[in-house]
């Protein structure tokens, strides 16, 4: 009985680590984010431009991009997982999109 409780605790920890992966994950990213949003309004300030709004990419936008100035690093994660970009258009506007990318899978095995 008392293997079966240490099992049952330790199936509960695994799954619990795994909650807090996921979400920590998402964490991670909305720092990155802020972060990225605090530097491009720097950014935007010292060009004489207005800050960038975020926008969701949605299937087939069309993309003006011009300038790339800033990418957020996608997670270190074998699914996929949330990035950002800014970049000029052709008419000097600042603009961040947010959309998906698989993340960067690193395996022990090689």
């Amino acid at each position: 009985m008392n293997m079966l409780k240490w099992i049952a605790f330790g199936a509960v920890m695994a799954m619990s680590m795994n909650v807090l992966a996921e979400g920590g994950g998402d964490r991670t990213f909305e720092r990155a984010l802020s972060a990225n949003s605090k530097a491009m309004q720097e950014y935007a300030a010292n060009q004489g431009k207005a800050p960038p709004l975020v926008k969701e990419y949605e299937y087939g936008m069309k993309l003006d991009v011009v300038k790339v100035v800033s990418v957020v690093k996608p997670a270190p994660a074998c699914n996929v997982v949330p990035t950002a970009m800014t970049y000029e258009d052709s008419s000097g506007q600042l603009n961040t999109i947010k959309y998906n990318v698989m993340g960067v899978c690193r395996n022990n095995g090689g």
